[in-house]
């Protein structure tokens, strides 16, 4: 059989859309490299390459079965595969990694791409070398854990307290928890215990910064954490020591533009004694890895994030398969009898026989200070993470206050028409305050408190400023790109719809008003992926008013000088700006680090796989007052019973090393 009939099966499959022409490509490769390679190991290989692409590490090989009814793949592959085992050939190393030089690398059941091999390898011993490592004095931990916690130390569990202390035992922690449930609070308050602790022993602080996946992330951040550390009772000095500012990673680790190194690793380790990483469930394997390898082997390394939330874009789901035995705890008697001489917290109801040395350093906090009781948003998404249809059906059917639920006709909806003021009838405003806003009122703000001509160009920022943050009233969230609920038709109808209503000047190119998301990283700039701003007319040098895209930055990436820098806004020429697509809506992916006082969150029709609970789960809980559900019932019941999996080893590494 010459090597194109071998190939031609994976033709064949592209041509279907099955496999991407880059999985053929790969597979081509390894033909190229071994002229006697076996149709069922390229076979394998295309599929390790298009798992990759959906978000694996790697193929699970005991679940090829599942994965062929999971993407209706042909089911003759898996006679074509039989046994599920690669043939031996010198493109497949063992779980060695053995030869060196080999593409593809067994480790038991799953096959991997050698390079995410290696992350998943490092990531794992990155993680477990620190859990013991601590030089931390623990004499005065009492006293300052009932300081910074002043209830009293009764036996009461108190997840706030005890994830400071637990965090206290080794070099790595991971606080994580839903939306409002004080993660942020919790994280200063232990940036504030750390640095006393250290400092009864030293005279040099410790040096302490803050990090997020995207700009976005690192902005809420920083918009929360000044306020946590005012009210932070620590002595002054320790209180000048914790970092008001956090950064993105790519900035943290010093990305290089089309290059996947940093100027930060092993050989030049970042300058740092802790790291806070924020929203770290949008961290992937390939930069969780570059973490690990830019820390200095002594730093301590915590993370916060929502266990619960889609996992990242790229390959791995690090959080989820961190956090994933949190919610029982899995404490040791040992870790339940040191936490209640330390801070008096009880955890014997989460003690469990199969603790792992991993369990010993997570908390999970579970009390929302955002949504109270009474909320059904904060209902909702407690039902939609359980997967109770029942009480997900009767919270949307009850209407209340916050929610409101348009199940009919989804993909033939006047978005366009909803867009514009947030379609505020349909909510009770009986017994509220106020009613939710949609996109008119952004632009009224634009419009109406517009600077005069000559007014100089901080008070243009402010108000740039201003308008930024109306804007972040009111978001369309979509499932997916492309059909009658996505991204791309609803930001053009909302487009034409406010082009109608007179709200802005023209529908597509570059008009005052326009919202733009980045697409990609632009370092000259310092602009990333993800990052939202608005066409608006502001002075040039010479004084002209012109269009700019303005973007709201972290002071520390900033530019213009002191007013710049306060109210942290950039202004870039739309002209060098080439990577942007228009976001009235934008997918839920996308959202994650981001909160709207109001959202629409719009799932398609058609019964797609895109649907899970987590993002269902991660749409609802962008919303902080307001959520319009545009879903069929259909839709919902099929998000509720498809969980997101990532097939992945670094969780049975971390409980074997």
């Amino acid at each position: 059989m010459s090597r194109e009939d071998r190939l031609s099966i994976l033709t064949d499959a592209v041509a279907q859309r099955v496999l991407r022409p880059l999985d053929l490509a790969f597979a081509r490769f390894l033909a190229e490299c071994d002229a006697q390679a076996e149709p069922r190991l390229l076979l394998m290989a295309a599929l390790a390459s298009r798992q990759l692409g959906d978000g694996h590490p790697c193929l699970d090989l005991r679940a090829m079965p599942a994965l062929v009814d999971e993407h209706e793949w042909p089911a003759f592959w898996i006679d074509l595969l039989a046994p599920l085992q690669p043939p031996d050939s010198p493109l497949v190393a063992s779980s060695d990694g053995l030869p060196v030089n080999a593409p593809l690398v067994l480790d038991q059941h799953r096959l991997y791409l050698r390079r995410y091999w290696e992350y998943e390898r490092r990531v794992a011993h990155g993680i477990v070398t620190r859990l013991d490592s601590s030089s931390l004095s623990m004499e005065n931990l009492r006293d300052e854990l009932h300081r910074l916690f002043p209830s009293s130390i009764n036996g009461d569990l108190d997840w706030s307290r005890a994830a400071c202390a637990l965090a206290t035992r080794g070099a790595f922690s991971l606080i994580t928890g839903g939306p409002g449930t004080g993660k942020t609070t919790t994280v200063v308050r232990l940036l504030g215990l750390l640095q006393t602790l250290h400092l009864h022993q030293h005279t040099t602080p410790l040096r302490m910064r803050l990090a997020a996946p995207t700009g976005k992330a690192a902005a809420r951040l920083n918009a929360s954490i000044a306020k946590q550390i005012a009210q932070l009772d620590v002595d002054e000095k320790v209180r000048a020591t914790i970092p008001l500012e956090a950064e993105t990673l790519h900035r943290l680790l010093g990305a290089r533009p089309d290059s996947r190194r940093y100027a930060h690793d092993s050989h030049h380790p970042l300058h740092v004694d802790v790291l806070v990483i924020d929203e770290a469930s949008m961290i992937d394997l390939e930069m969780m890895d570059a973490v690990l390898d830019a820390l200095p082997p002594q730093a301590r390394l915590i993370l916060l994030g929502d266990k619960d939330q889609l996992s990242s874009v790229e390959a791995g789901a690090v959080l989820g398969d961190l956090g994933q035995r949190a919610e029982q705890g899995h404490y040791s008697d040992a870790t339940a009898a040191w936490l209640r001489s330390a801070s008096g917290d009880d955890l014997n109801a989460f003690v469990r026989a199969d603790a792992l040395p991993l369990d010993q350093h997570i908390a999970m906090l579970r009390s929302s200070h955002r949504f109270g009781a009474a909320s059904g948003i904060g209902q909702l998404a407690a039902a939609v993470n359980a997967g109770d249809t029942a009480a997900v059906s009767r919270l949307l059917d009850a209407r209340s206050g916050d929610i409101a639920w348009i199940s009919a006709g989804v993909s033939h909806l006047p978005f366009a028409s909803i867009a514009l003021d947030g379609d505020a009838d349909r909510f009770r405003t009986e017994t509220s305050e106020s009613t939710p806003h949609g996109f008119r009122f952004y632009l009224d703000h634009l419009r109406e408190r517009r600077p005069a001509s000559n007014a100089d160009k901080a008070t243009y920022l402010r108000w740039a400023y201003d308008v930024l943050e109306a804007f972040n009233h009111f978001q369309v969230l979509c499932a997916v790109r492309h059909g009658p609920t996505g991204t791309e038709r609803i930001n053009r109808d909302i487009a034409t719809a406010l082009l109608t209503a007179k709200l802005i000047e023209a529908d597509r190119g570059w008009y005052e008003g326009r919202p733009v998301m980045m697409t990609r990283n632009d370092y000259s700039l310092g602009l990333m992926n993800g990052d939202v701003g608005i066409a608006l007319r502001m002075p040039g040098p010479d004084g002209e008013l012109r269009l700019y895209a303005a973007f709201p930055m972290t002071r520390e990436s900033a530019t213009g000088g002191a007013d710049a820098s306060e109210i942290a806004v950039r202004c870039v020429l739309p002209s060098r700006l080439g990577d942007v697509e228009t976001v009235y809506a934008m997918t839920v992916h996308k959202s994650q680090g981001s909160e709207f006082e109001h959202v629409a969150l719009v799932l398609p029709e058609d019964i797609s796989t895109i649907l899970t609970r987590e993002l269902l789960y991660t749409g609802i809980t962008r919303a902080r007052r307001w959520l319009s559900l545009f879903a069929t019932q259909a839709a919902i019941e099929r998000a509720l019973t498809q969980r997101t999996r990532r097939y992945s080893g670094l969780a049975e590494r971390l409980a074997m090393i």
